[in-house]
């Protein structure tokens, strides 16, 4: 871990908000934005398939978790360090398997969301799903959690004959002046209320 090269940041980071306009008069929500756009700046790099493109984007984005992090310590509210401990906690909570004599579950990803719906108190298979997200990411986000719930579900389709579908779905909804964003949006709203109204009566 080049624990050296992390503080050297924490210190840049840390002299930045002292002397530096810009820098000193942030806040975690005028951060907001730059957040959104470094991690699709690392998703653009994961697929160009660039290391050196994938290392200066992933720096970016770590800056963004350095800044806001002295943001709430020079609040007093919480420290990197306090980041550092809540995720690595988290991990070995959620990783009986590996840090304790658990046996290896035979759906790991749904052992792990049963852990995360038990650590948050959450009582839907759908807390916790960002509104933020893009409807396709969110569509996603549902329908691997909770299930097709009647959707269609074709195994047959590459992931190129899905990717022209989709675009020409999108063209569809040009021509015919409709949102393909906000119409995904609505259906996968509608698929949620499905899901919410299926827990209602089985608990």
């Amino acid at each position: 871990m080049p624990a050296a090269q992390l503080q050297r940041l924490v210190e840049v980071m840390h002299r930045l908000r002292r002397e530096c306009p810009w820098d000193a008069e942030q806040t975690h929500e005028s951060l907001v934005g730059y957040l959104v756009e470094e991690t699709l700046e690392v998703v653009e790099a994961i697929e160009q398939g660039s290391d050196d493109a994938l290392a200066e984007e992933l720096g970016d984005l770590l800056l963004q978790v350095v800044f806001h992090a002295e943001i709430a310590a020079q609040q007093s509210r919480f420290t990197l360090d306090d980041v550092a401990r809540g995720i690595a906690d988290k991990l070995i909570a959620r990783h009986p398997y590996v840090f304790a004599d658990a046996d290896v579950p035979d759906d790991l990803l749904a052992s792990w969301e049963q852990r995360k719906r038990a650590e948050k108190g959450r009582t839907s298979a759908l807390d916790g799903i960002p509104d933020r997200m893009s409807a396709l990411t969110r569509a996603g986000k549902v329908l691997a959690r909770a299930g097709s719930h009647g959707v269609p579900v074709s195994t047959d389709a590459s992931a190129a004959d899905i990717g022209e579908r989709m675009l020409a779905l999108v063209v569809e909804a040009n021509d015919q002046g409709i949102d393909a964003e906000q119409a995904t949006r609505a259906a996968v709203r509608r698929l949620e209320q499905r899901i919410v109204q299926a827990e209602s009566t089985a608990g």
